[in-house]
């Protein structure tokens, strides 16, 4: 990223700056603020997330709201009620709590003398959630909206539940946020009351893996927050964006479709980061694109970007299965709508071991498939953060117990846009079943490449609000929507639908291992078809990333990332380990040490599904000079037929002395998951 050290304007930066609720809690932000505004008022951009913007997010804060700031903007990263120096107790996800405190905040930001009332709110993952949900309630200083893997629905593209199946990524994230939320104010701001700040947090925050747990369809719990129940109440300009290797993308096409306001759409090759700092590579010149959207919708400066695009999406060109992937080659193409009349839908039957080929008749036939445990070992992350080889590995490591059907070699280059979709007519011989569906791209030396995927919970086949069981033996006729896509097959390579019936650890397997009967006489791909266009050529480039310049920090112990899967052929256990160490080093400016370092496991014994098991270990620490503490936690989770087993516990320590300890232990019963 090139660093950029002169603006327009000259930036006053305030380190704490205190927001009053009404309730008298305080909420803790840093401000970057343009000098003169306090004679001369700007609009603001907002990013409010619990994330600790005094430390945990100060680097990628800089680099991102001093650009803006710098550019003529008052800019604030909020920490939620109950995170870094806020006031009082973060206990999950989105609540009202939340959204009613992000309102009086937009209230108070603009009745600031260096704020003209006019206010756009940004954010990734959290952050873009709450813009969303905030936009819906419709506070009148919300201007603009730029959300960035995020989702419009809570329950279908989370990092919870993925067609009605338990992601094992619902482990790992409650986990990080377990240890995240029992972190301690800095003292430095806080003052003495830090400690007793401290303890109601690891006290009071509580372990939301189980919340979770209790929701295990789609009920009033996801909907809550989630858009999609009333995309009309948001009439603020969106911009939507995010990666082909995040876990959000489809919410993109979705907002594009479902929203009656001005929206644009902005999908790259990246996981779950801002494109400015996007992996894998092309990252982009992202806050120049945002300063013309805000520009646009905050200024009202005719900047262009209605005449844009409303879609833009890195068309990606074949690749091996390379995990340590850093550029994605492709190109950028664009849609003036979506959905698009520039897309058409290429049905090919399924036949036995075949995709057929155009015209091919249908050809009935019954093949069944009862898939190990270890199919999903090498497909990477639900979400992936590419600080890990977590992206797909060769899918010839998962079609040895998987269903597979492949083309023809293609005569000529194929390239797609949006969501493929397989319809099944399908049986299983147990009440609950997921199917899983992967489309592979198989290069002429037989590597292939995962392109999409998708799950079914087959429970949760006529929707996600009232799932009912399957009648062993009977066939029904499902559609699997897979994540959405653009991909370019290039010609003498085949295209590969796999289907199986397990894929652990991205989902948590069914309660029992089952057996799928599919009649090919009525199965069949669905592609999107999009054929290249010269118009395509005049889409602007965004051009390499840039940014402002980021805190100095002095690096004690370097990060350390590791992807390994273990099987001990003795005991018939396979083991997947995921290490996360960031790593050890001091905030100059604050003489603020931090550490973080967690770990997954996520294993299983042979085919026997009540071996199931994910466990984490968590350490996150904090220090200057004689003052250091730390949170521990541990967290499993297993399952037999009936029920999910929790076990969690954190320990606080202040030095070496453990100063909290408390443990959750729980059985929750499934219910057709």
């Amino acid at each position: 990223m090139q660093t950029v050290t002169t603006f327009p304007y000259r930036v006053r930066s305030i380190e704490n700056l205190w927001i009053p609720m009404p309730d008298g809690t305080r909420l803790a932000a840093r401000a970057w603020i343009p000098e003169g505004a306090d004679d001369d008022p700007v609009p603001a951009i907002v990013e409010y997330i619990p994330y600790r913007k005094r430390e945990f997010t100060r680097l990628r804060d800089d680099v991102t709201h001093a650009w803006f700031a710098g550019h003529g903007y008052a800019c604030l990263r909020v920490d939620l009620r109950g995170s870094g120096e806020s006031d009082g107790l973060l206990v999950d996800e989105y609540l009202p709590r939340e959204l009613d405190d992000g309102e009086h905040m937009l209230r108070w930001i603009g009745e600031q003398a260096w704020c003209n009332g006019r206010i756009g709110m940004i954010g990734i993952s959290w952050g873009g959630f709450n813009g969303l949900q905030l936009a819906a309630r419709r506070p009148p200083e919300l201007g603009a909206v730029i959300t960035v893997c995020s989702t419009d629905d809570r329950y279908t593209d989370d990092i919870h539940y993925m067609g009605g199946c338990l992601l094992a990524d619902n482990l790992s994230w409650a986990s990080t946020m377990y240890s995240h939320t029992a972190l301690p104010p800095d003292p430095a701001v806080v003052g003495d009351r830090w400690r007793a700040m401290w303890h109601a947090r690891m006290e009071g925050s509580g372990y939301w893996l189980e919340e979770w747990l209790n929701h295990q369809h789609r009920d009033d719990y996801w909907r809550h927050g989630s858009i999609n129940e009333h995309y009309e109440r948001v009439q603020a300009p969106v911009m939507a964006v995010s990666g082909w290797a995040d876990g959000y993308s489809n919410a993109v096409f979705r907002l594009l479709e479902n929203l009656s306001g001005p929206r644009m759409g902005l999908i790259g090759p990246w996981g779950h980061k801002y494109p400015h700092q996007g992996q894998p590579g092309p990252a982009i010149d992202f806050l120049t694109e945002a300063l013309r959207w805000w520009d646009r919708w905050l200024k009202d400066i005719e900047t262009g970007v209605e005449a844009e695009p409303m879609l833009r999406a890195w068309m990606q060109e074949s690749v091996r299965p390379d995990t340590n992937l850093h550029t994605r080659p492709g190109r950028w193409v664009g849609e003036q709508s979506w959905p698009s009349s520039g897309v058409s839908t290429w049905t090919r039957p399924l036949q036995k071991g075949q995709v057929g080929g155009p015209g091919s008749a249908e050809e009935s036939g019954r093949l069944s498939v009862q898939s190990p445990l270890s199919v999903g070992l090498f497909a990477g992350r639900w979400c992936s953060f590419t600080a890990t080889p977590d992206l797909p590995h060769d899918q010839r490591e998962e079609d040895g117990g998987s269903m597979v059907f492949d083309s023809d070699p293609l005569n000529e280059p194929l390239e797609i846009l949006g969501a493929p979709v397989v319809t099944l007519r399908i049986a299983a011989d147990r009440p609950v079943a997921m199917v899983v569906v992967r489309l592979s791209d198989v290069a002429r030396n037989d590597e292939a490449t995962r392109v999409t995927y998708g799950l079914l919970n087959l429970t949760h086949r006529d929707g996600h609000d009232d799932p009912q069981p399957l009648e062993p033996g009977t066939f029904y006729d499902v559609r699997v929507q897979l994540n959405d896509v653009a991909e370019r097959f290039p010609a003498g390579h085949r295209l590969r639908v796999s289907v199986s019936t397990s894929y652990w650890p991205v989902a948590w397997p069914s309660p029992e291992s089952p057996r799928l009967t599919v009649d090919t006489g009525d199965s069949a791909l669905e592609l999107p078809v999009r054929a290249p266009r010269a118009s395509d050529d005049a889409i602007r480039d965004p051009g390499p990333a840039r940014g402002a310049p980021a805190s100095p920090t002095t690096l004690i112990r370097p990060r350390d990332y590791g992807w390994t899967v273990t099987r001990d052929l003795a005991a018939n256990r396979s083991t997947l380990e995921v290490k996360k160490d960031e790593g050890e080093f001091i905030f100059d400016q604050l003489q603020l040490g931090m550490h973080i370092r967690t770990t997954e496991w996520y294993s299983h014994t042979g085919n026997d599904y009540d071996s199931v098991r994910g466990e984490t270990e968590s350490v996150r620490g904090m220090s200057r000079g004689d003052w250091a503490v730390s949170v521990r936690t541990r967290t499993v989770l297993t399952s037999d037929r009936d029920y999910f087993h929790l076990r969690a516990e954190m320990d606080g320590y202040e030095g070496d002395q453990r100063v909290h300890s408390h443990n959750v232990v729980c059985s929750i019963r499934r219910n057709l998951l």
